[in-house]
């Protein structure tokens, strides 16, 4: 029987348990994605030989979730690949990153596909061209205020970071699937990421929507308080992506070798942080210093670094997205999901 989507699996996200079960689930997918690039990484291994190739990386350093991009510096997997990556550390919002790659301030960068389709609609010359994991955005209920359930939400508030965030647009679109009308049945409030709990404890929401580790933080100081309604990584989206990674046009044009070798270091970087999270955990610390390192390898666990799909199968899960925001009124009526999906992304490896 098919889970639902806002129904957590049995045990918490954040349990050994399940936490183990989803890693040994999708490692076979990781080893046969890694098996099935064995000609791409070959060939990227010749192409190497030569002067590395210097690339700019614009990505979060606030954001856990882009460990692999850390790995792949730190360990060595950039520049096996033939590269040398300068990290940009970018701060502003993502039509800004967009635009940045669009206008070769950077050449790749990487974010949340919830935040990308929207600005890539309008016609920034992006292309996606690979994904580093799936996980990573959920809803908690209070549980004084009776929220354990999605059934539950209506009339309720729910506080979010940003009234556009990645957690508002997956939990609105899969709130309105179940026929909750999530301009009338429910409010969104927006306050800062982290005085989402502050906002609990004066009553004045009754959930909340947003990423780790703000969420984790969240609960680490509030034990007790929630329960958890549902998360990106369970049900029809367990499988599913989040962070993509996507290079401007022209770079993938004129320079698709060294954008091979980008999604190839992350996809690499990816399977190093899903079978190594303690050691990914302590070289990402330094971009973390408030979060101790057992709670980094802690999330780092939950996420499912083994999904980062590549050519066709990627294609689909753009598309998969593009017709949930469609649905939903994000995307234009007049975009046509199949032809967006074909337009942003590009199969470097093939």
């Amino acid at each position: 029987m098919k889970k639902d989507l806002l129904l957590p699996e049995p045990g918490s996200l954040h349990t050994a348990s399940s936490t183990w079960s989803r890693r040994d689930i999708l490692r076979a997918g990781g080893a046969a994605a890694i098996a099935g690039l064995g000609g791409a990484l070959a060939a990227g291994n010749a192409w190497s030989a030569g002067s590395p190739q210097k690339v700019t990386f614009a990505w979060s350093a606030v954001a856990f979730c882009l460990s692999p991009v850390v790995v792949a510096q730190e360990k060595g997997f950039f520049e096996k690949n033939g590269l040398q990556v300068e990290l940009l550390n970018w701060g502003g919002s993502t039509d800004q990153l967009l635009e940045a790659l669009a206008t070769g301030k950077a050449d790749v960068g990487v974010g949340l596909i919830h935040r990308w389709l929207k600005p890539l609609e309008s016609g920034f010359d992006v292309k996606v061209v690979g994904s580093a994991h799936g996980g990573c955005l959920r809803m908690l209920g209070v549980k004084e205020a009776g929220v354990s359930d999605w059934k539950q939400l209506k009339g309720k508030i729910i506080g979010v970071s940003d009234i556009n965030s990645p957690a508002k647009n997956f939990f609105g679109i899969h709130l309105a699937k179940r026929g909750v009308d999530i301009e009338k049945d429910v409010q969104w409030r927006v306050y800062p990421a982290d005085l989402l709990d502050v906002a609990v404890k004066k009553g004045e929401v009754q959930a909340i929507a947003d990423g780790d580790p703000n969420l984790f933080l969240i609960e680490k100081r509030n034990q007790g308080v929630f329960t958890e309604i549902g998360n990106n990584a369970t049900g029809e989206y367990k499988d599913k992506i989040c962070c993509i990674t996507g290079a401007r046009g022209d770079f993938v044009r004129n320079n698709k070798p060294a954008a091979a070798a980008v999604v190839r270091s992350i996809i690499q970087a990816s399977e190093f942080v899903a079978e190594n999270p303690n050691e990914a955990a302590k070289l990402y610390a330094k971009y973390s210093p408030k979060i101790p390192v057992e709670d980094l390898r802690a999330l780092l666990t939950n996420l499912t670094y083994h999904n980062h799909p590549t050519g066709s199968v990627l294609r689909d899960e753009v598309e998969y997205f593009a017709r949930d925001f469609h649905t939903a009124g994000v995307l234009k009526k007049s975009t046509d999901p199949v032809r967006f999906a074909n337009h942003v992304t590009v199969d470097v490896l093939a």
